[in-house]
């Protein structure tokens, strides 16, 4: 069975969730308005591609390559990042919305997060070292044993972080999210 090879090509609101996207390579592909629900994107290889506004919600992504992938307006529900091959893995999120993802123990060094709803995320031993985190949601988002060494979250909200727990050198805060990481000692704020 050869694999397929598809190069600057444009998907307009397709269904890939009826027909499955073709095992292969799609290298400076954009995906537009389609439809990934529930497909199994396992062992496909993604290079510099782009999704606007696509639902990839519990997409399958045992194998999956990732590598310079921008995702805009996306919907990426519950989808487990921490399944793709690492291999250069490298991703950027603008307006998405990630609520339920796993990024567990992933290489997420300088990634962007703009805009993003990340509710119930887990960061969980993940190299988030620079990276940058600029007007997300990050309610119930789950940071343990996790670098965050020069990390920018000056711009979010509703995160939780115990120092005690994470690499947080020269990580950025607002002084209106110091809360954040002070939750676990029950203290009052005003």
């Amino acid at each position: 069975m050869t694999k397929t090879y598809i190069e600057h090509k444009t998907f307009d609101k397709v269904d890939f969730a009826i027909e499955a996207l073709a095992k292969g390579e799609y290298e400076r592909c954009i995906f537009k308005g389609c439809n990934f629900s529930g497909s199994d994107l396992s062992g496909i290889n993604f290079s510099e591609c782009e999704f606007n506004s696509c639902n990839l919600s519990m997409v399958k992504t045992n194998n999956t390559g990732l590598k310079g992938v921008k995702f805009v307006g996306c919907k990426l529900l519950g989808l487990h990042f921490d399944n793709c091959n690492t291999f250069l893995f490298s991703v950027d999120f603008g307006n998405c919305m990630l609520n339920l993802a796993s990024f567990y123990k992933l290489g997420l060094k300088k990634t962007r997060f703009k805009d993003c709803s990340l509710q119930e995320v887990d960061f969980t031993e993940c190299n988030l070292n620079a990276a940058l985190f600029d007007n997300c949601d990050l309610t119930m988002a789950k940071f343990e044993r996790t670098v965050l060494e020069g990390t920018d979250f000056r711009t979010s909200y509703n995160y939780a972080i115990n120092p005690e727990l994470n690499k947080m050198k020269k990580a950025k805060f607002s002084s209106n999210g110091i809360a954040g990481l002070l939750y676990k000692y029950d203290i009052v704020i005003e």
